[in-house]
């Protein structure tokens, strides 16, 4: 594949819900210019951007990949985005490498959730987006009711578009232009004509600035439509240098703006990663700036090392052709770099800028993983470790209390991808299940009580003898002395309170730590021979474990805080449901753009599989976060089952 200069750039991501068509319309854009003979199809798992081992076995794009298609001597860059909402992390990648993002619609389906969720990320991003809808040779398809269906969805910036615009098109289109530009709103309220110049003009900057949101339709299958849209996106789509001053940080942390220019200082942005078991790793890199070559040195700002650009290479899916000079507003994959990551910047040092990492939403769901054989543990992190560079959108966390290992991610699909490639490319086995609940155990009541150490065996025996008042504390953890007359030697005082403190570990409840404890010393005996520091330890031991049964024990789980945006339709399942889990409604909250956010608090070992739960209830339209808000008692009933359940895994 040649080189091409900026203004010879088109850089698009296909985005849109799974099954509507994007990875074939890539195929009819590959006919249409010669590269393939024949369109793939996903169900034969011979399509050019679906080559991934697990995509072409599950029939459904995992991760974001580059196609490039040469058309009348421009370079489209597509990038081809997964249409399940698990992946949506590869979304967030791709619209940082574009500058226009086109919604693909199915004819037969009309407006998904997937359509909508589409929407409003291009919406976060600001980015020019069109609509194509595809499959149009479906049966029983009405086209013009899907347009009205999605401008009803999505506002009157929807407008059809098909060349050469004229009649009832440029009717609907010459509001909108008139609405990209004062000057030409003055004509337009004056009733003045618009210039063919004015026309296209208006019609661009409204593209560029969302105020129009264009309308294709294809049949991919067949490859009616698929030649005009391309010519559309030549036309319309803006080209790098026309995307607004990238914003970063100088290397004092201040802002700073780097235009998309071939002449200006070279940076690039690191987007993706790929983990190639025979090349290794693979980044992905936007140009921003300037213009690379093959051996270059340049700086990575998170990494605070220079990095030598090796080998750099165009891919087409999983082909690669070798690249020269790339300039700005091109993409380019390298191997062998040595620090980068997704969301890295590399710059010239002495034109520092960094730009701002990718944003991933936070997991909604965390499954903890085992090893099927013993002693996997260590292949597990590692393998766990490289997917994540491949995919920073899921996370492994290390839960000390519980020594489980977590894998927190979008959903069950995407830690099902997860778990299966750590099988694939690392050889680990592993099963998933739910993570343990990081349960306390405090008191409720007052006792007083003695723990006694008396220990003959020949030679030098052992002996402790404490006197200690329990009674629940506002602190973590308080202990005092109260002795008198030197019932307890003065130097041994440590050692009852580290006794005790090495106790609150572990409860007598169901072996869970102890919180909220307060223990008085306040008499006991010792024997000047037998007496040393570890009697007295195992001692307060004794006291503790006696001390706390008698002082009603009680479990405590945590709570956490839920904020769940729901649109209003659902509302009344998600109350319902957050009832069931014992969960308190705190309030709602009327969302700007329709919805609600509703606030509640709910027990952890009630919300584990919430994230699955609020998709299928709200056909995948309702989100949450959570975080952990406090500890609450554990209701009585419940308190013996899971003090049962305790005792049943010492077993």
């Amino acid at each position: 594949m040649k080189g091409y200069a900026s203004d010879k750039i088109r850089n698009v991501a296909l985005v849109g819900h799974g099954g509507c068509g994007k990875t074939t319309l890539l195929e009819a854009a590959l006919f249409a210019t010669g590269v393939i003979s024949r369109i793939g199809r996903v169900e034969d798992g011979n399509t050019v951007s679906d080559y991934d081992k697990m995509e072409i076995e599950k029939g459904y794009s995992i991760g974001a990949s580059i196609v490039p298609v040469e058309y009348n001597k421009v370079k489209i860059n597509f990038l081809d985005t997964p249409g399940y909402f698990d992946f949506i992390g590869e979304v967030d990648s791709a619209l940082r490498a574009v500058e226009a993002a086109v919604i693909v619609v199915d004819a037969s389906s009309g407006v998904q959730v997937g359509t909508e969720k589409a929407w409003n990320t291009c919406k976060e991003y600001n980015m020019p987006t069109f609509f194509l809808i595809n499959k149009i040779d479906k049966e029983n398809v009405n086209v013009d009711q899907v347009i009205a269906d999605m401008q009803d969805k999505f506002g009157t910036s929807v407008v059809p578009l098909v060349e050469p615009i004229q009649g009832d098109i440029k009717e609907a289109l010459t509001e909108a232009v008139a609405e990209s530009d004062e000057e030409l709103l003055e004509k337009f309220f004056n009733g003045e004509e618009f210039t063919d110049e004015e026309f296209a003009r208006g019609l661009l900057s409204g593209i560029a600035n969302r105020s129009i949101t264009p309308v294709f339709t294809s049949c991919a299958l067949d490859g009616t439509g698929v030649k005009e849209f391309m010519d559309a996106l030549l036309k319309y789509v803006p080209a790098p240098k026309d995307h607004p001053e990238y914003a970063g940080k100088d290397a004092d942390g201040k802002d700073i703006a780097r235009a998309c220019d071939e002449n200006a200082p070279v940076s690039a942005f690191v987007f993706k990663t790929i983990a190639d078991p025979f090349v290794g790793k693979i980044n992905l890199l936007k140009v921003i700036s300037g213009k690379i070559t093959p051996g270059m040195e340049l700086y990575n700002t998170r990494a605070e090392k220079p990095e030598k650009m090796g080998s750099m290479f165009y891919l087409r899916g999983k082909t690669q052709s070798e690249a020269g000079t790339v300039p700005a507003g091109d993409i380019v994959a390298a191997s062998k770099l040595q620090f980068a990551q997704t969301g890295d910047t590399l710059c010239d040092k002495a034109n520092y800028i960094a730009y701002e990492k990718v944003n991933f939403p936070e997991p909604s769901l965390y499954m903890a993983v085992e090893p099927k054989a013993k002693g996997d543990e260590e292949k597990i992190s590692s393998g766990l470790h490289k997917l994540m560079e491949e995919d920073p959108s899921f996370v492994v966390e290390r839960n000390s209390e519980t020594h489980q290992t977590l894998i927190g991610g979008q959903g069950d699909i995407q830690i099902g991808i997860v778990t299966a490639k750590l099988k694939d490319k690392y050889g680990v086995d592993v099963v998933l299940v739910d993570q343990k609940i990081p349960y306390r155990e405090t008191i409720k009541g007052n006792s007083d009580v003695q723990g006694k150490h008396k220990k003959q065996s020949g030679g030098a025996g052992q002996y402790g003898d404490v006197h200690i008042r329990f009674s629940p504390s506002q602190e973590d953890f308080e202990f005092s002395e109260e002795l008198f007359g030197g019932s307890v030697p003065k130097n041994y005082v440590p050692a009852v309170e580290k006794g005790l403190r090495e106790c609150m570990e572990k409860g007598p409840l169901a072996g869970f730590p102890v919180t909220h404890v307060k223990a008085v010393l306040y008499d006991g005996s010792y024997h000047e021979v037998d007496s040393n520091e570890m009697a007295f330890k195992i001692a307060a031991s004794l006291a503790f474990k006696k001390g706390i049964v008698e002082a009603k024990p009680i479990l405590l789980e945590p709570v956490m805080h839920v904020e769940v945006l729901v649109p209003d339709e659902y509302m009344g399942d998600v109350m319902g449901d957050m009832n069931k889990r014992r969960g308190k409604i705190l309030g709602m909250e009327p969302q700007a753009g329709g919805g609600q956010k509703v606030i509640a608090e709910a027990p952890q070992a009630e919300m584990f599989k919430y994230a699955i739960t609020l998709r299928s209830m709200t056909q995948a339209r309702g989100s949450f976060t959570m975080n952990f808000e406090r500890y609450e008692e554990v209701p009585a009933h419940l308190t013996e089952k899971i003090v049962a359940e305790a005792h049943q895994d010492e077993e």
